[in-house]
């Protein structure tokens, strides 16, 4: 049961809990410094209790001339361990502004070799042509359209929920 075209939007806590993985064929698109970094109509929505969806795009669609592996590693209870791109374009460094899981647990097996964006790390991230708001904080990734509902984990005094 996908949870796309509800004429009231979604309510990020109506996400289950562990999360959900969801086909999106919406275009997805990433910007930074005046080039398009990502690019798809594959994406995959992680939908999870309390947080705005995080898209996943497949590596065939991701510009990986603008990446670089990244130091550091983060652990997801549900996923398994997350490695982070560093993005490059032209003189400008965004570090750490994409993650991806190399070999991510089941049943999110699905997710491997996708990279997900922090859209507030990139000049723009747009889902079918609308411009997203990144989730408040700066350790979840997710992206805010009109039809997300909150309220959003992520901000100051919210981490514990």
């Amino acid at each position: 049961m996908g949870t796309q075209g509800s004429s009231e939007g979604e309510s990020v806590w109506d996400y289950p809990r562990p999360p959900a993985v969801e086909a999106d064929r919406r275009p997805v698109r990433v910007e930074c410094g005046g080039q398009v970094v990502a690019e798809s109509t594959n994406a995959l929505r992680v939908l999870e209790t309390s947080h705005p969806p995080v898209f996943y795009l497949p590596p065939e669609d991701v510009r990986f001339e603008f990446l670089r592996v990244a130091d550091g590693r983060s652990w997801c209870e549900w996923k398994g361990e997350a490695r982070f791109w560093d993005l490059v374009v032209g003189e400008e460094l965004r570090a750490r502004a994409a993650w991806s899981y190399p070999r991510p647990t089941e049943p999110y097996g699905v997710l491997k070799g996708h990279l997900a964006f922090y859209a507030g790390r990139v000049d723009r991230c747009t889902v079918a042509g609308e411009t997203v708001t990144p989730q408040e904080g700066d350790f979840y990734g997710g992206w805010i359209t009109h039809e997300i509902r909150g309220p959003f984990k992520g901000a100051p005094g919210t981490l514990g929920w």
